[in-house]
């Protein structure tokens, strides 16, 4: 464990100022954003799914998911974060056992249950990553769990307000242990904002490699106090606009 653990507090040290981790889904988009000069990567349970010919929302199996987070993590030397989706109905030790053994160091873990079309009670949410925070603990790596919320993406499934259950929701993901948090789609910057007031962890933006995040670009994510950046599927889908465009004049 003990290259894991090196990895894990070098992944989790980076987030310390501002950390961009792009998000892969295979061994040559990991190659080649390494060799572009990143330090860590994501792997996107979505970019993920679609390299294989699979559905999101744990339209693969766990088995699936960590065949590729393997290949990935196999192909480069640096820290990898793997997106496990709701963690796919296994219990948080053995999830964590399992992401170790595939040679990931962090994680996301999100709040929409998809074997059941329901997302998880606020406090339900929080136990399952103490949970996880505890295996990681006895394994002796420091894995940075990534909590995410559908709060804002998925509010026809808690029926409150999105920003208060967001704000909530990372509230007890902070307390039960998560590194780095993730509201994905927040409504607005006046919302990233809000969260960002009422939680010390770091917080994760989506941002399109070309069109920036939720607050605009680069320079801006950084200045809005968002410490951690991922792709999600929208590096792949920007490459499949430009490899349309190199092939479309050979038709």
């Amino acid at each position: 464990m003990s290259d894991l653990s090196t990895k894990a507090t070098a992944l989790l040290r980076m987030h310390d100022d501002f950390v961009v981790l792009p998000t892969v889904w295979d061994a040559w988009s990991a190659h080649a954003v390494v060799e572009a000069g990143f330090g860590a990567i994501s792997i996107g349970s979505h970019p993920l799914a679609d390299s294989r010919g699979q559905q999101d929302g744990e339209g693969m199996t766990l088995d699936d998911a960590l065949d590729g987070v393997a290949r990935i993590t196999a192909a480069v030397e640096v820290p990898v974060s793997a997106d496990l989706e709701s963690g796919y109905d296994t219990p948080p030790a053995e999830l964590i056992e399992r992401l170790l053994a595939a040679g990931a160091v962090g994680l996301n873990i999100e709040d929409t249950v998809h074997s059941e079309g329901r997302i998880r009670e606020p406090q339900e949410h929080a136990d399952y990553i103490a949970g996880m925070r505890a295996a990681a603990d006895a394994a002796g790596v420091d894995v940075v769990i990534n909590a995410r919320t559908d709060a804002f993406a998925r509010p026809e499934l808690h029926g409150a307000d999105p920003l208060e259950q967001a704000i909530l929701r990372m509230e007890l993901a902070e307390q039960a242990g998560a590194r780095s948090l993730y509201p994905v789609k927040p409504s607005g910057p006046e919302a990233l904002a809000a969260i960002l007031e009422r939680v010390t962890l770091p917080v994760n933006v989506t941002a399109h490699p070309i069109k920036g995040s939720v607050v605009g670009d680069l320079a801006a994510t950084k200045a809005s106090g968002a410490r951690r950046v991922t792709y999600g599927p929208l590096l792949q889908k920007a490459l499949t606009e430009t490899i349309g465009e190199l092939v479309r004049p050979w038709r």
